[in-house]
């Protein structure tokens, strides 16, 4: 598309370098992906920053260049006369605006739903998904796991690990919206909405499932975290709002009635939905499910008393989005969860291989009750420092974990530009004794999997978790192909998958 930049008042433009016009027929931020025609943006982060690729991206082909450093732009213009060079105050603010744009209001399209919360927001996000599409709106999600429309996964390569930068969030709204789907439901973090990846879309439902510390390699303090997330309910129609929490509920439940449902596991008596009499066995969860007067004893086919407040949430967003009980209750049997949360793998030694990657000590303390509440021998457990994410957080797993388990087993996660052995040793200050002979250190995640199953013996329980996500490892910026289910194959090649 042809563009006059001097016409486009909301990109906020501070001063023009060069041609006010332009051909834009590709967006880029990284500058190994620029084609021609594109128009490339100068993302600053923790360890790079866009400015210096101008040159190679317009080596590439970018024609338009938005960035925030004058000096840099003003110096290259007089170089590059043919480009256009747009200097701007906040450049992730700018390309969610341009993206929204390029991509045709794709996101207004759409039903969508943003899922924040410390923990849950994945598989809240896929329940969601799946009931949406079991009630008749077929529904994509994006986050954590990948890039799923109603109907398979799609092959993205993510910009980042749970919410994509905007311009991909854009392109992955209109391909939805092209595969027929209607609504897109999405994880919101934290660091997103302070990052303005999700800026100009109006969400029709925000979900709230939790707060506790974390991210704070990022935020710095708690009151920001919180602040951050609670940007998503002032871009919403309706929230969702687990009220059993007290971390954040109250501050949601400051903003009003109006569009509010809440939902409750803990017998709160101003939950408009809630949970009771929760029993849950191999094959699932059975409960009361009680709202607007009316109490049905239903079943969900999910795994644990925590994940029964994540199908509240969801079943909260159908009733925003008009779907009455009756259609909600005719569908719940067949929910489905996200890969990599409570994913259970039997093995020939009558073991239960289990994939949950709880990756905070609150996480992880709710998993460990569940899974105790299974037949097994011993309890293998093996947990992780997340390299790309809060060192002060690492110890705190092993303080959890710490006596609870018959073996265990410490790993890396995602070093990124640590030093795996930093990130080990970390962990390893949480524990009173490091030294226990049922402690086991590993370097990599793929070790530690290969020792956790090594370990494991006839009707043991071996729990694998931590944040291993987007079936890779990343190290020094790049992503390594990685996957536990081919580890634990390989010790038996006839488990399937």
């Amino acid at each position: 598309m042809k563009i006059q930049f001097e016409h486009i008042k909301k990109l906020h433009i501070k001063h023009i370098y060069g041609p006010l016009q332009q051909e834009v027929r590709t967006l880029a931020f990284h500058s190994k992906r620029v084609e021609p025609a594109a128009a490339f943006f100068c993302l600053k982060g923790e360890n790079f920053d866009g400015h210096e690729y101008i040159e190679e991206a317009i080596g590439l082909g970018a024609a338009t260049i938005i960035g925030s450093d004058e000096k840099v732009l003003e110096d290259l213009s007089r170089i590059y006369d043919r480009t256009t060079f747009l200097l701007v105050d906040n450049v992730r603010s700018v390309m969610s605006v341009f993206s929204k744009d390029f991509f045709g209001f794709a996101d207004e399209e759409l039903k969508t739903i943003g899922v924040t919360g410390t923990n849950g927001k994945t598989t809240v996000t896929a329940y969601i998904r799946s009931l949406l599409t079991l009630l008749g709106l077929p529904t994509g999600s994006i986050g954590t796991t990948g890039i799923w429309s109603s109907k398979r996964k799609l092959q993205y390569k993510k910009s980042t690990p749970t919410t994509p930068e905007s311009l991909d969030l854009h392109r992955i709204f209109r391909d939805l919206r092209n595969l027929d789907d209607e609504g897109a439901v999405m994880e919101v973090s934290s660091i997103a909405l302070d990052q303005c990846r999700v800026e100009g879309i109006q969400y029709d439902v925000a979900v709230h499932t939790n707060f506790s510390e974390e991210h704070l390699e990022y935020h710095r303090t708690i009151d920001h975290y919180r602040e951050c997330k609670m940007r998503l309910f002032n871009q919403a129609n309706h929230r969702v709002v687990n009220i059993d929490d007290e971390g954040m509920a109250s501050e949601l439940l400051a903003m009003g009635k109006d569009g509010l449902l809440t939902y409750s596991i803990e017998g709160h008596p101003q939950a408009d939905l809630s949970a009771e009499n929760i029993e849950v066995m191999e094959k699932g969860s059975l409960f009361d499910l009680s709202y607007e007067g009316d109490t049905k004893k239903v079943f969900v086919p999910v795994y644990g008393t925590y994940n029964v407040a994540n199908v509240l949430a969801a079943i909260a967003t159908a009733f925003h989005l008009d779907y009455s009980w009756e259609e909600v209750l005719d569908v719940l049997p067949n929910m489905e969860g996200p890969e990599g949360r409570f994913q259970v793998i039997e093995t020939p030694l009558n073991q239960k291989v289990i994939l949950d990657y709880a990756h905070t000590p609150v996480a992880l303390n709710r998993l460990l009750e569940e899974v105790k509440k299974l037949d097994h021998k011993r309890l293998i457990v093996m947990i992780a420092g997340i390299g790309i994410r809060d060192f002060n957080k690492m110890p705190k797993m092993a303080k959890t974990i710490e006596g609870k388990a018959d073996e265990v087993i410490v790993t890396v996660d995602h070093p990124g530009y640590h030093d795996p052995q930093a990130v080990v040793d970390q962990v390893m200050t949480g524990f009173t004794n490091p030294n226990a002979s049922n402690i086991h250190p590993t370097l990599t995640r793929e070790e530690g999997v290969r020792k956790s199953m090594q370990l494991g013996e006839e009707g043991d329980i071996i729990l694998l978790t931590s944040g291993c996500i987007n079936n890779s490892q990343i190290v020094k910026g790049e992503e390594i192909p990685h996957s536990d289910e081919k580890i634990i194959e390989s010790f038996f090649p006839s488990v399937a998958q």
